[in-house]
């Protein structure tokens, strides 16, 4: 990964006058430089404009904040990659921070996308739907929502009030049968020809105009439907309607008067108190407040512009950049719109307001953030407790010869050896990294074995170390299995077997929560108040979780396979079929017959079939 450019880079443990040596040979070019500990671990990603100024800046004798002093007493080792310009430098920095999460780096841990509504403008009769992926050209997009279900309350007004399909499927030459949402007003069923093309794309403009604003249309003909409802005593679905006006009335009331409809805004606001940090955001688009965020964070061993450029980076590399930033925060703007250029073709404009309608927004995010750095304080630091602080504690308790910053957890699940799975689940420094788990099955083992099936994930798995495919399935710096000591003397041969030497080893019992190590016949015991037992058992009960999903998926197909097959008409192809658009047999059992027509391949007879066998069951 390092390898990107040409540029050489250095690696390997360094003493003092090796890395004084080093720092002579730093060019005078943009980049950035990657600082680690003892152990070869990331610590801190930094990009520069001229790397020989920079990297030697954290070398000299020179007072420093005591967080930038706290990383720099860690740095072992450090190695660079000269980038063409800086902008360059400061997309892979980015890059490099979302790869190794390091210490002393300020990181967005959750960079979860927001939901959009799309309309699918290419199509012949467009369908609206909800996506987190935004590819500008492809239809129109409205948004972003702060939360989904938002969102699915719009998309759900459009189709009663508009028609408009929120399916995907194509609408043929040939008529198809109207499925149920035509039957509920929701639709005007193109797919069966029951709507003239003109007539259809009228309908989508109009609710084009609603879906940018306009609500006054839509909440006069939900009012229209509420009444006739009631006059019919139909009270339930008067009740839902009115609710639908409501949510609109509600929408309204974020429309912010000041502000021209063609505003789309981001408006920031960053506070830090040297340790932590928080941010927040308030997000307008067509002149209307979608909503509100906060993050909390650490603050870095960065200067304070350094750490909100970078995390405007990491926030925008996952999230849609607006046409306008507001923000108070000093930062290198030259440099973050060069990024933004590069990575959407366009550069938003940052305003920093003095006063009017945009100053009373950055004064309320101002507010937010300080707000949530106050109260998030505690919580960060108890949170601290549980993770980097057990790691921390663990390291201690268990005499590990290095801070566990990634640990793999394994467990086996079968029934009487019958569709046996592995499980590996991974803490990064005491959080559960979901991204990173894994699911074995097991090929080589007959009957129920734990010991061998144990063994067989563990050879897999630590196989590919030293190969290309560690860029995936890093190093760990601790093994834990669930089990006692014939679990652990399991893994160690295996370790043994392929020369596994620099990975600290240890199991967690059941019951009694005894901890096995290989450097102590006794079991190590921890008191259970210890947030460092308590983050040996979240990664345990996880890998058992994690296990039992894969194997119920398993079950759950073969017995899908048995049920199925009791059914004339049902063959592997729509049995997959099935199980592609229902996930699993309980859904399918459930499922109506129309929702069953709809699957490709079954039509209306054969789900007449299918939801007569489940009937009789």
């Amino acid at each position: 990964m390092l390898e990107k450019y040409p540029q050489s880079v250095y690696n390997g443990i360094m003493g003092e006058s090796v890395i004084r040596e080093k720092l002579k040979l730093l060019p005078d070019s943009p980049g950035v430089y990657i600082m680690m500990d003892a152990d070869g671990v990331v610590i801190y990603v930094g990009k520069a404009r001229v790397l020989k100024n920079r990297v030697r800046q954290y070398f000299h004798a020179s007072p420093k904040p005591a967080k930038v002093q706290a990383m720099v007493d860690c740095i072992a080792d450090f190695a660079y990659v000269v980038t063409p310009s800086e902008v360059d430098a400061l997309a892979l920095e980015n890059t490099y921070i979302k790869k190794y999460k390091p210490k002393y780096n300020i990181l967005l841990k959750d960079d979860k996308t927001y939901p959009y509504i799309k309309v699918y403008t290419r199509e012949a009769f467009p369908h609206i739907g909800i996506t987190r992926k935004v590819r500008r050209g492809d239809g129109r997009y409205f948004g972003p929502f702060m939360g989904g279900i938002a969102a699915k309350e719009i998309v759900d007004v459009a189709a009663k009030v508009y028609h408009i399909r929120t399916c995907s499927l194509t609408v043929k030459e040939k008529p198809a049968k109207p499925c149920l949402e035509y039957h509920l007003g929701r639709c005007g069923a193109p797919c069966a020809h029951l709507i003239d093309r003109e007539t259809y794309a009228a309908d989508v403009e109009r609710a084009i105009a609603f879906l940018s604003g306009d609500y006054e249309e839509a909440a006069r003909i939900l009012t229209e439907k509420m009444n006739a409802f009631a006059q019919n005593e139909e009270f339930e679905l008067a009740l839902e309607y009115r609710n639908k006006i409501e949510m609109l009335s509600r929408l309204g009331e974020r429309r912010i008067t000041a502000m021209p409809r063609d505003v789309d805004a981001d408006v920031w606001a960053f506070e830090s108190n040297g340790l932590y940090a928080a941010a927040s955001v308030l997000l307008t688009r067509g002149g209307i407040m979608q909503g509100s965020r906060n993050f909390s964070l650490d603050a870095g061993a960065g200067e304070r512009g350094e750490n909100f450029l970078s995390f405007l980076t990491q926030y925008y590399a996952a999230h849609e950049l607006p046409h306008e930033l507001v923000a108070d925060e000093p930062f290198d703007e030259a440099l973050f719109l060069g990024y933004a250029e590069k990575k959407s073709g366009r550069r938003p404009t940052i305003t920093r307001p003095k006063f009017g309608i945009r100053r009373e927004l950055l004064d309320m995010a101002q507010g937010n953030a300080k707000e949530y750095l106050e109260k998030s304080v505690s919580a960060i630091e108890h949170k601290s407790d549980m993770t980097t602080g057990a790691c921390e504690r663990l390291k201690e308790l268990l005499s590990l010869s290095r801070y566990p910053k990634r640990m793999e957890c394994y467990d086996i699940s079968n029934i009487s050896g019958v569709d046996k799975v592995g499980s590996m689940v991974v803490f990064t420094d005491g959080e559960a990294d979901k991204v990173q788990y894994r699911r074995f099955r097991i090929r080589t083992v007959e009957g129920a074995n734990d010991f061998a099936s144990l063994q067989e994930v563990l050879r897999r798995r630590l196989a590919k170390l030293g190969t290309a495919e560690e860029e995936r399935f890093a190093r760990p710096q601790l093994i834990v299995i669930d089990g006692g000591k014939g679990q652990l003397s399991a893994v160690k041969a295996i370790f043994d077997e392929m020369g596994i030497a620099d990975i600290d080893l240890v199991s967690l019992a059941k019951r009694e929560e005894e901890v096995f190590t290989l450097h102590s016949e006794e079991p190590v015991r921890i008191d259970r108040r210890d947030f460092a037992l308590k983050t040996l058992q979240r990664i345990r009960d996880e890998a058992h979780r994690f296990a039992i999903t894969y194997f119920r998926s398993l079950h759950s197909k073969r017995n899908l396979a048995s049920v199925l097959d009791e059914i004339e008409g049902v063959g592997k192809s729509k049995r997959t079929a099935l199980m592609r658009s229902f996930g699993d047999i309980d859904k399918i059992m459930h499922a109506s017959e129309e929702e069953l027509a709809r699957v490709e391949g079954i039509g209306p007879a054969l789900a007449a079939r299918i939801r007569s066998h489940f009937e009789e069951l």
